[in-house]
């Protein structure tokens, strides 16, 4: 976190804060451009984060970005068909039920990109596993706040 304050402290990230929160308690003082969130959305429901209710999450996110602020995902994807079966215990999540789950909070899908998947991974590794880890197939998708 350090290293992101010292960052956004920078003369051109003069638009930038970093923001530490809860993930049950998504705030900012202004509405945001951005969300960001990064191999953890499989975590959300799962006991050591509290058991965050993903809907509850997405609606936090959506409140708090301005109409037509982006919300990025990166994740660790599982098998397909497995909705949430994998979060605890391989630390993945089907994207399919990621991009459900965001969709029913408002937002619009925008896209993915593919430059983080993995063909070769066959989602049934834990992501720590040393023959995979660094190297999980992963989906980033891009979701957008209505103007």
């Amino acid at each position: 976190m350090t290293a992101s304050r010292a960052l956004a402290g920078e003369a051109h990230s003069t638009n930038v804060i970093v923001l530490v929160r809860p993930a049950s308690r998504v705030s900012a003082p202004q509405p945001l451009d951005l969300v960001f969130t990064s191999q953890n959305y499989h975590d959300y429901p799962d006991k050591f984060m509290g058991k965050i209710e993903p809907a509850v999450f997405n609606k936090q996110v959506f409140k708090v970005l301005k109409p037509g602020g982006v919300y990025l995902i990166i994740d660790h994807v599982a098998e397909a068909g497995s909705g949430l079966r994998d979060t605890d215990t391989l630390h993945r999540i089907d994207p399919a039920i990621v991009k459900t789950q965001v969709e029913a909070a408002g937002f619009v899908f925008e896209g993915e990109s593919n430059a983080l998947r993995n063909p070769a991974d066959l989602h049934t590794i834990k992501v720590f596993d040393k023959s995979i880890r660094g190297h999980t197939d992963q989906v980033l998708y891009r979701f957008r706040k209505q103007r």
